[in-house]
């Protein structure tokens, strides 16, 4: 057992203790920035669409197609859509 005093032995195993530790905690920190990251694109992706179909909207209104019960029909309709078109996922 005096390789267990052996101070080479010591370093390494604490290197490679803090070597995977410091890994651990670095990527529980990415996958908790990267869930953050997904919410926030979420939110701005419906923010948009909502913000496509007001600009529909007064297009339409503009060129005399809109009635009065269209109004906020294709807002509600893009913004409802967010996050239904995304990929398949396996």
């Amino acid at each position: 057992m005096s390789f267990l005093r052996n101070p080479f032995f010591l370093l390494g195993t604490y290197v490679s203790a803090l070597t995977a530790g410091s890994t651990y905690l670095l990527r529980a920190q990415i996958d908790y920035i990267q869930e953050e990251h997904e919410a926030r694109m979420d939110e701005l992706e419906g923010t948009l669409r909502g913000h496509i179909g007001l600009i529909e909207e007064a297009l339409d209104r503009l060129e005399g197609t809109a009635t009065e019960a269209d109004r906020g029909k294709k807002m509600n309709e893009y913004y409802g859509k967010r996050g239904r078109d995304e990929k398949q996922k396996k």
